[in-house]
């Protein structure tokens, strides 16, 4: 039985869910809940929004990293072509990132909104938005190389 066409839809749903969520928050909820919200109620907002998002982003990191290995198993590390090489670089890069913001800044905001420590808060949130920034460029340049990368060398 051929399971690549499993494998990708499990990659791609994955990708849907993590860089899809990433724009949404980045593009749309957060200008409109900075003109909206004062630090208090927007930082709590943040903190559950987060929360949930997070819980997803776990389940679509795993979903990712386990069907794009198993693609790339499938034709072999030294047969893959080099985008695809580079997809598994980024993508690694984006986990990483993903892990630190989990970890440290997100960990922060929880604790300064448990602790109404708005200033704090509002530190760690901008860090926040700054990281997953970046992980929403590495997001769409990973996608590049995987729907255009084999011509692009």
């Amino acid at each position: 039985m051929d399971f690549h066409p499993l494998l990708l839809f499990v990659h791609v749903a994955g990708v849907v869910v993590w860089v899809g969520g990433m724009f949404f928050a980045y593009v749309c909820l957060r200008p409109e809940a900075a003109s909206q919200l004062e630090p208090p109620p927007r930082l709590r907002l943040w903190r559950g929004v987060l929360a949930r998002f997070f819980t997803w982003v776990w389940v679509a990191v795993a979903a990712v990293l386990a069907s794009g290995l198993a693609l790339l198993l499938r034709i072999g590390f030294a047969a893959a072509p080099p985008h695809q090489h580079l997809m598994l670089l980024m993508g690694l890069v984006m986990i990483a990132i993903y892990v630190f913001v989990y970890s440290v800044p997100y960990a922060a905001l929880s604790k300064a909104v448990a602790a109404e420590e708005w200033k704090a808060g509002g530190a760690a949130l901008g860090r926040i938005r700054q990281l997953v920034g970046t992980n929403l460029t590495l997001g769409f340049l990973t996608i590049a190389m995987g729907t255009i990368g084999r011509w692009l060398g």
